[in-house]
C-alpha cells in the first residue's frame, strides 16, 4: 500500500528456497524427464546445461536486479528504473498477463497431481497394470465435476499462502515445504539406488551416446533451460523486489540455477530408473508421471508408499510454483490500485479458479470447442509457454543489456566491469536474446 515500509526476505537463505520454489516445479518433475527422454538422454542433457549458462542465469540475474533495484512489482519497477513510463514498460505487463493464464491451467494439473496423491493414499494402484492406471487418468479427464474440486483445491492452498503476505507466508511456506521436498527427494533418490535401472539410468542422463539431434532438440534444450528457471512471468522480479539492494546477485543467481538443475538432474535418475528396471523406453512422452509410473510403483518393493512420496514431492514442486506465479498478480495490484493483500488474494484466486474452468472442461464437455484448432488448456499452454515468456524474457535481457548497460552490471558485480561482468554484459546484450528469439522463430515456423 502506499507510504508502507516493502516487506522484505528476512535472510539470503529465505530469497533462495523462495526463488528455488518458483523455478522448481513440475517443470522439473514432470517435463524435464519426459523431454530429456524424447530427445535422447546424455547429449541433450549436456547441451541443456550449457544452454542453462549462457541463457537461463543471465535471464534470472536480469531480471532478479529490475525486481531488486526497482523495489516495485513486475510493472512499476520497470518504470522506476527507466525513470518514466514508455514502452519498457510492455514486459511487466506481459509478465503479469502470462502469470495469470499460467495459473489457470498450471491449477488444472496441480489438481491431477493432488487426485493421484490422494489416490496413492488410499492405495487405489495397488494391483493395477498400466491399462488400468490409464483408464483412471482417463476416467478424472471426463469428470468434470472431480477436476473442479480438485483445481478448487489447489487455488485454495496456493492462496491461503499468499493471503498471509511475504514473511508470515512466502517465506515460512518455502523454509517448510522446500526442506521437505528436498528429503523426499533424496530419499526416493536413495531408494533407486537399489533398483536394477539405476545404473543404466545413468549412462542414460550422463553419458552422450551417439543420438541423433536435430536443430529443434537443441532449441528445446534452449526453451527449457529458459522456462525450467520460471522466467519471463515476473515471479523472480517479484521475488527479488523483497530482495535488499545489498545482496548479491550474481551469488544467489547461481545458487538457484544450481539446485534447479540438480533436482531435475535427481528427478530424472528417479524416474528413469523405475522405467529402465522394466525394460521400458524412456520416450513415454507427458504421460510418463500419470499413465506409467503409478502402474511400475506397485510392482515394487514397498511402491505404495514409493507412490504416496512420488506425488507429494510432485504436489510439493506444484504449490511453490503457483505460490510465486499467483504472487506477481497480487503485488501488481495491492501497489498500483492500493488494495489490501487479503481481499486482493481472494478476488485473484477466485477470478484464476473461474478462469481456469474452460481448461477442466477442455478433456470432456468443452473438448470439442477449439480456437485456432486447439482446446482452450491447450491454447493457454501454448500463448504462454511458446510466446509470452520467450517475448517476456527477450525483453528483459535487452532491457538489462542495453537500456540499463554497463551501470546495471556494476551494480551487479559490486564493482567495476571485469572478466566475468563483461561476458555477462555481451550474454544479456546478444547471445541469450538470439538463442531466445531462434527458439521463438522455431516455435512459429518450425525448423
Amino acid at each position: 500500500m502506499k507510504g508502507a515500509v516493502r516487506a522484505h526476505w528476512g535472510s539470503r537463505m529465505a530469497f533462495v528456497l523462495a526463488a528455488a520454489g518458483s523455478a522448481i516445479g513440475l517443470g522439473n518433475i514432470w517435463k524435464f524427464p519426459y523431454v530429456a527422454g524424447v530427445n535422447g538422454g546424455g547429449l541433450f542433457v549436456l547441451i541443456y546445461i550449457f544452454c542453462i549458462l549462457l541463457v537461463g542465469i543471465p535471464v534470472f540475474i536480469a531480471e532478479l536486479y529490475i525486481g531488486q533495484q526497482g523495489q516495485k512489482n513486475v510493472v512499476e519497477s520497470f518504470e522506476v528504473l527507466d525513470k518514466k513510463r514508455t514502452v519498457w514498460s510492455f514486459p511487466g505487463y506481459l509478465g503479469l498477463v502470462s502469470a495469470f493464464f499460467i495459473l489457470s491451467f498450471y491449477s488444472v494439473v496441480g489438481g491431477w497431481v493432488l487426485d493421484f496423491e490422494y489416490r496413492s493414499l488410499m492405495f487405489q494402484f495397488s494391483g493395477m497394470n498400466h491399462k488400468d492406471v490409464g483408464e483412471i487418468l482417463n476416467s478424472l479427464f471426463s469428470n468434470p465435476l472431480r477436476q473442479t474440486f480438485w483445481h478448487f483445491c489447489f487455488v485454495l492452498l496456493s492462496g491461503s499462502v499468499v493471503w498471509a503476505g511475504v514473511s508470515k507466508g512466502l517465506e515460512r511456506f518455502n523454509k517448510v515445504l522446500m526442506p521437505s521436498l528436498l528429503v523426499i527427494l533424496l530419499g526416493l533418490l536413495g531408494y533407486s539406488f537399489t533398483l536394477p535401472g539405476f545404473s543404466k539410468a545413468l549412462d542414460f542422463l550422463f553419458f552422450p551416446h551417439a543420438t541423433d539431434i536435430s536443430a529443434s532438440s537443441i532449441l528445446e534444450a534452449v526453451g527449457h533451460s529458459f522456462f525450467t528457471l520460471s522466467l519471463g512471468m515476473g515471479a523472480i522480479l517479484t521475488y527479488g523486489s523483497y530482495l535488499s539492494k545489498k545482496e548479491s546477485l550474481s551469488r544467489v543467481a547461481f545458487t538457484v540455477a544450481f539446485l534447479d538443475t540438480t533436482i531435475a538432474l535427481i528427478a530424472g535418475m528417479i524416474i528413469f530408473s523405475i522405467v529402465f528396471s522394466f525394460d521400458l523406453e524412456p520416450a513415454a512422452g507427458p504421460g510418463l508421471i500419470f499413465a506409467t509410473l503409478p502402474s511400475l510403483f506397485v510392482q515394487l518393493p514397498g511402491g505404495s508408499i514409493l507412490s504416496i512420496l512420488f506425488f507429494l514431492l510432485v504436489t510439493f514442486a506444484a504449490l511453490t510454483s503457483a505460490v510465486s506465479i499467483l504472487e506477481v498478480v497480487v503485488a501488481f495490484w495491492t501497489e498500483r490500485f492500493n488494495t489490501s493483500r487479503h481481499k486482493t488474494t481472494l478476488v485473484v484466486a477466485l477470478v484464476v479458479f473461474l478462469f481456469g474452468l474452460p481448461s477442466v472442461f477442455s478433456t470432456n464437455i468443452m473438448s470439442d470447442v477449439k480456437m485456432f484448432g486447439l482446446t482452450f488448456f491447450d491454447l493457454f499452454d501454448k500463448l504462454t509457454s511458446s510466446y509470452f515468456l520467450p517475448i517476456g524474457g527477450l525483453l528483459i535481457s535487452l532491457f538489462y543489456g542495453w537500456k540499463l548497460g554497463p551501470k546495471a552490471i556494476e551494480k551487479t558485480f559490486g564493482g567495476p566491469i571485469k572478466f566475468w561482468s563483461t561476458g555477462l554484459l555481451w550474454l544479456t546484450r546478444v547471445v541469450a536474446p538470439l538463442a531466445i528469439f531462434l527458439v521463438l522463430y522455431n516455435m512459429a515456423v518450425g525448423f
